[in-house]
């Protein structure tokens, strides 16, 4: 039985959702920097769970007795024809801040409406048993862009991405709502209900 799970990220604000999500699994959960280990890993997949297989198969491999994790997620805005999407974090560059990023999409959709505004969040996440095993889930939450930068919880496009239901962005939530609803929330429950068999 391993004794861990191995994250494929370096990126602390997902690693603290993740352990705040699956902190009830009675195992060690750590990032791959934690590990010890940083493998040069060329995302070139074409949907977000071909990315995170990548990741995963590509950590799995350094760490053969650990659960190895990885998640690959975007933001898909329609009226962009779904641009991000699994370019979300290279848009604009990998070293643009997401400030810049989140003021470029603003400006794109300016002026307009509230029903060509719809967007998505998409997070998949990959898993590699010990045995070799593969499994993947995929969480969505669906909302809008909003009108202005909004909320200072979360980080990457969250101050732009507004929930109707709760009336603000996702950056405007509370860390316990936004886990509960977000598209990585979502798709680590569902990888916790994959694990219980294990």
């Amino acid at each position: 039985m391993a004794k861990r799970i191995v994250f494929a990220t370096g990126n602390e604000g997902k690693m603290r959702e993740i352990r705040e999500i699956l902190g009830d699994l009675d195992i060690e959960i750590i990032s791959m920097k934690e590990a010890g280990v940083n493998p040069d890993i060329v995302e070139d997949g074409t949907t977000y769970e071909e990315n995170a297989m990548i990741k995963a198969r590509a950590v799995a491999k350094l760490l053969p007795e650990d659960i190895v994790m990885a998640d690959d997620s975007g933001l898909e805005v329609d009226y962009m024809d779904k641009a991000p999407g699994i370019y979300s974090s290279r848009f604009m560059g990998v070293d643009t801040p997401y400030s810049e990023k989140n003021a470029e999409i603003l400006k794109r959709l300016k002026g307009v409406p509230d029903e060509k505004r719809t967007a998505r969040f998409v997070c998949a996440i990959a898993c590699v048993l010990p045995s070799g095993e593969e499994r993947h889930v995929r969480g969505v939450i669906e909302g809008r862009i909003d009108y202005e930068i909004r909320g200072v919880n979360g980080f990457g496009y969250d101050p732009i991405f507004y929930v109707p239901e709760y009336g603000r962005t996702t950056a405007e939530l509370s860390e316990e709502e936004k886990n509960r609803i977000s598209h990585r929330g979502r798709a680590l429950a569902l990888m916790k209900e994959e694990l219980g068999d294990i």
